[in-house]
C-alpha cells in the first residue's frame, strides 16, 4: 500500500512541482522590491538582519546582505565551485586535519559574532547594559573574514550529504584530502575577502548577486537533498538534467521560505531595511 502510494506521489510530483514552482516565483517576484537588486534584497532579507551600519555598500546602496553573510555565502559559493572541479562526486569525510580547521573557523565565527552582538546590545541600550564583556570593537573587516571561513564549512557539508544522496555513481574519496586544497581553497578565499574589502563598485555589485546567489544555491541543495530522501529518489542520478525533479523542488521550497519570511518580517517591521533597533 504504501508503496503504491509512493509511486502515485512521485509520478504526479513530476507535473505538480513544476506548476508550484511558477506559481511561487511569480509570488516572489510580485512582493519583492523592484529591479534586479531589489530581488537580490529580497533574498538576504529572509535570512539576514540587514542592519546598515554592518554592510558594505555600492554607490551609497546597501548590499543585499551584511558583511557577515555576505562572506559566509560567497565563502559556500566559492568552496561549492572548487570542490566541484576538484572532487566532483566524492563523497568521503575529509582528514581530521580538515576538519579540524573547518572546526576552528566556526568556533571563531561564533566567538567574533558573540562579541559582535554583545557590543551591538551596549551600543543600543548604552548604561543598561555597559555590564555585558566584550573582547574587542568588532568591524566589517573581521566579519567578511569569519564569515567566508564558516562559508567554506558549510559548503563541505552540502556537497557531502548532496553526493551521497543523489549521484548513484559517487565515491568514498575523501573531501579535500589532499593537503594542498585546504590551503589553496583558504588562500582563494582571502583573495575574494581582499577586493570585497576594497569596496570598489566594479567587484561590490558582482560580490551583492552571488552571495544572493548563494543563498539559493546553499537552501536549493539542502531541500533537493530532502526532497530525494522523502521521495526514495536517493542514488538514481547520473547527471544533472537527470535530477531535475529535486533540484526544481529544492528551489521551489527555498522561494517558498523565502517569500513566507519576507512576507512576516515585512508585516512586523514594515521596512526592507534591517531590523529596527531600539
Amino acid at each position: 500500500m504504501f508503496t503504491r502510494l509512493l509511486h502515485a506521489a512521485q509520478k504526479l510530483s513530476t507535473w505538480l512541482v513544476p506548476l508550484a514552482a511558477l506559481a511561487i516565483l511569480a509570488g516572489f517576484i510580485s512582493i519583492a522590491p523592484a529591479g534586479i537588486l531589489g530581488k537580490a534584497d529580497a533574498i538576504g532579507y529572509a535570512v539576514c538582519h540587514r542592519l546598515d551600519e554592518r554592510s558594505f555598500h555600492a554607490d551609497g546602496r546597501q548590499l543585499p546582505l551584511c558583511a557577515r553573510c555576505s562572506g559566509m555565502y560567497l565563502g559556500a559559493v566559492l568552496g561549492m565551485v572548487f570542490l566541484s572541479l576538484r572532487y566532483r562526486r566524492s563523497a568521503g569525510t575529509p582528514p581530521k586535519a580538515v576538519l579540524a580547521i573547518l572546526g576552528l573557523f566556526v568556533v571563531i565565527f561564533g566567538i567574533d559574532g558573540v562579541n559582535s552582538y554583545l557590543y551591538l546590545l551596549k551600543s543600543v541600550y548604552g548604561a543598561g547594559m555597559s555590564f555585558l564583556p566584550t573582547l574587542y570593537i568588532p568591524n566589517n573587516t573581521l566579519r567578511l573574514l569569519t564569515g567566508s571561513g564558516t562559508g567554506i564549512g558549510m559548503a563541505v557539508a552540502v556537497f557531502l550529504s548532496l553526493n551521497q544522496t543523489l549521484w548513484k555513481d559517487w565515491d568514498n574519496r575523501p573531501v579535500l584530502g589532499k593537503p594542498v586544497d585546504i590551503a589553496v581553497l583558504v588562500l582563494l578565499m582571502l583573495g575574494v575577502d581582499a577586493l570585497v574589502l576594497t569596496e570598489w563598485n566594479w567587484v561590490l555589485y558582482p560580490a551583492a548577486f552571488l552571495s544572493a546567489g548563494g543563498v539559493l544555491m546553499l537552501l536549493t541543495m539542502v531541500y533537493g537533498t530532502l526532497w530525494a530522501m522523502v521521495m526514495r529518489q536517493e542514488n538514481q542520478y547520473l547527471t544533472l538534467a537527470e535530477a531535475w525533479l529535486p533540484v526544481l523542488a529544492g528551489l521551489t521550497i527555498t522561494l517558498l521560505q523565502i517569500s513566507v519570511v519576507d512576507v512576516l518580517r515585512l508585516w512586523l517591521t514594515h521596512t526592507w531595511g534591517g531590523f529596527p533597533l531600539g
